[in-house]
């Protein structure tokens, strides 16, 4: 059984965790989303921590991210692909 890379909790999710330490760019990731134990590939295109959201799409810098179905924030940079989400480009609505 292979082990998963990436964890996607909703068909409608624009992006998924990553569950290993040291993903690295061009890793072929094994991504699992959990609503339906159903699993797709993705190629990693940057260095990722654990814990980290990688972009399951192209997502256009105004966009919102769906995360658990639910949306967690407002991209405020354009993310390919296989690309890092985190804190350079993606904010909170909150504030």
């Amino acid at each position: 059984m292979k082990i998963p890379h990436l964890l996607v909790h909703d068909h409608a999710d624009n992006v998924g965790v990553v569950v290993i330490e040291g993903l690295k760019a061009g890793t072929q990731m094994l991504c699992v989303v959990t609503h339906d134990n159903s699993s797709f590939e993705l190629e990693a295109r940057a260095d990722v921590p654990i814990g980290h959201k990688v972009a399951l799409r192209d997502i256009a810098s105004g966009e919102t991210a769906i995360k658990y179905g639910e949306d967690i924030g407002r991209f405020v940079a354009d993310v390919g692909k296989g690309g890092h989400v985190h804190v350079h480009n993606l904010k909170t609505k909150r504030w």
